[in-house]
């Protein structure tokens, strides 16, 4: 899948109009990181969705034939591996109200102890 080479525009006037002027003026002095930051995630999320409609397309191929390749097959666990992760990490920190703030720390921990949390096209190339 070809990614998006374009950075996105951030318009902070939101912000400032609704009373988050440090925010907005922390936004600006990171614009290019902030920009790259959330241009990767946008990529990520469109590949992951990409990679989730083939293993779902692999699955009804082998329900219907009841044989797939091996690629298929190694495709298809490292996708589910991969919702997994997201919804390991995910849904409890949804649930549990400003529990987001601890996503980094728990991934830069888990970094360290050798577990791997993220998202195969999460991780840096």
């Amino acid at each position: 899948m070809q990614d998006r080479k374009q950075l996105l525009r951030l318009d902070v006037t939101v912000f400032e109009e609704n009373e988050k002027k440090e925010f907005a003026q922390l936004v600006k002095k990171n614009k290019l990181r902030t920009t790259q930051a959330l241009n990767d995630f946008l990529i990520g999320m469109k590949n992951e969705a990409a990679d989730t409609k083939e293993a779902s397309r692999i699955i009804f191929k082998f329900i219907a034939l009841q044989q797939i390749s091996k690629d298929e097959e190694k495709h298809l666990k490292t996708q589910v591996a991969d919702v997994f992760k997201m919804l390991g990490i995910g849904v409890p920190f949804m649930i549990i109200p400003g529990a987001t703030l601890l996503i980094p720390f728990i991934l830069k921990a888990a970094e360290k102890k050798g577990i791997d949390l993220y998202p195969s096209n999460f991780k840096r190339k």
